[in-house]
C-alpha cells in the first residue's frame, strides 16, 4: 500500500522533494505526462486534448514539522515549528533531523524539577530543545545545522480492526487517493496535482491552479476527527468509520454547491457512505484554487483522521476506500456537474 511509504517519508513544507519523487515513480506510467513547477508542485496530465471541462485533482505532500533555528553551546537544538502544531505534542516525541534523519528526542525539564504553576501549564516550543545525543556545539554541527527540517520519526501501521496509525496522513493520505485514482480513465482532460506548502498559507495551489487553469478543482485531504470522550456532538468534526467528509463551509472557502451536490449524488447513487463535515475552522488548497484567475468552482473531500497535526493519526482504511470510490463516482458524473455549473451561471 503506497500510503505506507508516504507516510514515512519525511516532506515537512518546503521539504517535499523526496515525496514528490516517490509519487512520481508510482504515477508516471499511468498519466501521459508530468512537470515539476518552480514551486515544487508535481503536475500530472491525462487526456489534456480531450474535450470537455478541465478538471483538477489536486493533494497536497508537505506535512507539518519542525525546523532547526539554532545550535546551543551544549550540543541542544533549538527549534520552531512549520505548520500548526499544538505544544502539547512536542515533548518527549522521537524526531529526525535533517536530510539523513539523525536521530532526536524533544527533551524538557522533568516534572521532578518543575514549579507547582509550570507543571500545570503545557510547555512551549520555545523552552523545548532537541538533544541528538551531541555533547557540544561543534559535535552537533558535524551532523546538522540551522535550517534542517525536522520530521515525528513514527512508523505506519495497522491498528486495531481495519485502523491503521502513523504520521503525515494529513495529506499523505489524499496523495494515495490521488495516485489510486490516475490509474482511471475519463472522456475529459484531468490533472492530478501533487501541492506543495499547504501547512504554512496554501501556497503551491494558488500557483499550480494558475498554470493549469481548470474549469473545476475538487481537492483530496485528510481532515479532523474528533470523535472520542470529552468532545461534544457539535464538535466532532468527523467520525471515524462514517466515510468521506464533504465540506460545505470552511475558514477560507465555501465550496461551489454543484460540486457539493454532485458529491452527495455520486455517494447516494452508488451506496457509498458519508458524512458532512461539520466544523468550519481550518482550510485546504480548494481556498487558492478558487481564487485563481477569474475564479475556478471548487469543492473538497475528506478521509477523517483522529490526532491530525500530531505525530501520530489514526486512520480507517473502509473511509479511505469508500472516498475512492466517491471521487471515481463523481469523476463519472462531471459531464452531469459541470453542465449544472454551466446553467448556473446562464
Amino acid at each position: 500500500m503506497i500510503l505506507r511509504e508516504l507516510s514515512e517519508i519525511p516532506g515537512v513544507s518546503g521539504d517535499e522533494a523526496r515525496v514528490r519523487a516517490r509519487i512520481w515513480e508510482a504515477v508516471r506510467d499511468r498519466v501521459d505526462g508530468g512537470r515539476v513547477d518552480p514551486m515544487g508542485n508535481l503536475i500530472t496530465w491525462k487526456g489534456a486534448n480531450r474535450p470537455g471541462p478541465k478538471v483538477m485533482l489536486a493533494a497536497h505532500m508537505d506535512e507539518v514539522g519542525l525546523m532547526v533555528t539554532r545550535i546551543g553551546d551544549d550540543g541542544l537544538l533549538r527549534f520552531r515549528k512549520v505548520g500548526g502544531i499544538d505544544d502539547r505534542v512536542l515533548a518527549a516525541k522521537a524526531v529526525r533531523v535533517g536530510p539523513d534523519g539523525v536521530p532526536g528526542v524533544i527533551g524538557l525539564r522533568p516534572i521532578h524539577l518543575l514549579k507547582d504553576d509550570e507543571a500545570k501549564k503545557p510547555v512551549s516550543e520555545q523552552d523545548l530543545v532537541i538533544d541528538i545525543g551531541a555533547a557540544s556545539k561543534e559535535e552537533a554541527e558535524r551532523v546538522v545545522r540551522p535550517g534542517a527540517y525536522v520530521s515525528f520519526a513514527t512508523s505506519f501501521g495497522e491498528l486495531g480492526d481495519g485502523l491503521v496509525k502513523g504520521k503525515a496522513f494529513d495529506d499523505r493520505v489524499g496523495c494515495a487517493l490521488l495516485v489510486e485514482l490516475l490509474a482511471l480513465d475519463f472522456p475529459f482532460p484531468l490533472f492530478g496535482v501533487f501541492t506543495v506548502q499547504e501547512e504554512i498559507g496554501l501556497r503551491g495551489a494558488r500557483v499550480a491552479a494558475y498554470e493549469v487553469a481548470p474549469d473545476l478543482a475538487l481537492v483530496l485531504e485528510g481532515t479532523s476527527c474528533a470523535d472520542i470522550p470529552g468532545t461534544e456532538p457539535h464538535g466532532q468534526s468527523t467520525v471515524l468509520g462514517g466515510g468521506p467528509a464533504i465540506t460545505v463551509m470552511d475558514a477560507h472557502h465555501i465550496p461551489a454547491r454543484p460540486l457539493v451536490e454532485g458529491l452527495v449524488a455520486a455517494a447516494s447513487e452508488r451506496g457509498i457512505p458519508w458524512q458532512w463535515r461539520r466544523t468550519a475552522f481550518g482550510g485546504t488548497d480548494a481556498g487558492s484554487i478558487h481564487l485563481t484567475r477569474s475564479g475556478v468552482p471548487a469543492a473538497t473531500v475528506s478521509v477523517p483522521c483522529r490526532y491530525i497535526h500530531s505525530p501520530c493519526a489514526v486512520m480507517s482504511l473502509q473511509d479511505f476506500d469508500n472516498t475512492r470510490r466517491l471521487v471515481a463516482g463523481f469523476l463519472e458524473d462531471v459531464p452531469r456537474i459541470a453542465a449544472r455549473l454551466a446553467a448556473g451561471r446562464a
